[in-house]
């Protein structure tokens, strides 16, 4: 109780400060009241005497001792003298009255401000007992602060939308990370299984294919930490910044896709205009060269690519199967596909999308994918 009374807490501040400014108002207004009742008062009662006893003679009762007072002025100095002792009775009883009402009024706006400050920082105190009891496994919990619309409103709501945000973001790690053992686990996997079954059986050819498929699984792992590094970096932000011709930087990257696409009889189709933009001219190589593996490898033959820029903005559409559109703006997180994964060769992490999407987030570009009604997927990004 003491702790909460003194000055080191916010309701004790208001309190103070509260109580203090009802306090100086009812000093104030009692000052007037007695400034207001002393004006004038002393005036007024010699008047009512005056014409309580116009046309009477009055003897003085107690004149001042070595003063002759004239017969003439005994009654006027009596009915001062009365005058005078009736103000200050007046004014001592109101001093008195006054005191009271202010030593009352005291306990009272003490009191209605420590309640007032109770009520007003009761949403401070629901958000402070919010905050201690969150962690890592209980981020869904919001505080849903019943109350009429303002600033201590707006801060809890803010603070339900803060742990949204922190509950997507935990939530997007821990699936992350499971994923990316889990992503990690598997080539290892194979590698211990080859290499158990290649040395069972020493025939020649045997060890010819466990050392291909050792190969193949140690390249696809490579990729996939490189994969990951390359997501660790760009989340942390630009190391560089310059100028990006970025049109010939598509074109550039485009051309390296033409026997890919050559060979799935998938055509590339461009229409790009100039422009130029301040990044980072490798992780900005990096999201073309995704965008692009991503719509070749998610095609099927006969089908086509359509790689466009205007203005600021890059779109790259595919044909391909049908994705529900509930799906396609998923596609950017880390590890998500449109089926499970069977690892097969050529198939990727799902990394991909996640890449260009934390690319497109260090250059405050926003990345957006929706779903083509006759198949296949449109990514677009738009540059600031």
């Amino acid at each position: 109780m003491i702790h909460r009374l003194s000055l080191t807490t916010e309701r004790a501040r208001l309190t103070a400060l509260y109580g203090g400014l009802l306090l100086l108002a009812g000093c104030l207004l009692i000052t007037l009241i007695y400034l207001l009742v002393q004006d004038g008062l002393d005036s007024r009662i010699q008047g009512a005497f005056t014409h309580a006893t116009f046309g009477r003679h009055v003897s003085p009762t107690n004149p001042p001792p070595g003063d002759i007072v004239p017969p003439e002025q005994a009654g006027r100095y009596a009915q001062t003298v009365m005058a005078e002792a009736v103000t200050a009775t007046t004014l001592s009883r109101l001093l008195t009255v006054c005191a009271l009402a202010f030593a009352l009024y005291t306990v009272l706006s003490l009191f209605l401000a420590w309640w007032m400050a109770g009520r007003v920082l009761r949403p401070v105190g629901v958000i402070a007992a919010t905050a201690r009891r969150l962690s890592g496994q209980n981020l869904h919990q919001r505080i849903d602060l019943k109350a009429p619309p303002g600033e201590l409103k707006d801060l809890a709501d803010t603070f339900d939308a803060m742990l949204e945000r922190l509950e997507r973001l935990v939530t997007a790690q821990q699936r992350f990370a499971a994923n990316a053992a889990h992503e990690l686990r598997t080539p290892l996997a194979i590698q211990r299984a080859a290499a158990e079954i290649g040395l069972a059986d020493p025939d020649p050819e045997r060890v010819r294919w466990i050392r291909s498929e050792l190969l193949e699984t140690a390249d696809n792992s490579e990729r996939l930490i490189d994969s990951l590094l390359l997501l660790a970096a760009t989340d942390q932000g630009l190391q560089r910044q310059e100028p990006v011709t970025l049109d010939e930087l598509t074109a550039s990257v485009t051309t390296g896709f033409s026997d890919q696409a050559r060979e799935k009889e998938i055509s590339l189709d461009l229409a790009l205009e100039p422009a130029v933009i301040t990044g980072d001219p490798v992780l900005l190589r990096h999201l073309v060269r995704n965008l692009l593996a991503n719509a070749l490898v998610h095609n099927h033959p006969g089908g086509h690519v359509h790689i466009s820029l205007a203005g600021r903005t890059l779109r790259v559409s595919n044909t391909g199967a049908v994705i529900p559109s509930h799906i396609a703006p998923r596609l950017f997180e880390p590890f998500r596909r449109l089926t499970e994964r069977t690892h097969t060769p050529g198939e990727g992490a799902g990394l991909g999308l996640a890449i260009v999407a934390s690319i497109a987030h260090a250059h405050h570009a926003h990345a957006t994918a929706h779903a083509n009604e006759d198949g296949g997927l449109t990514v677009t990004i738009t540059f600031p």
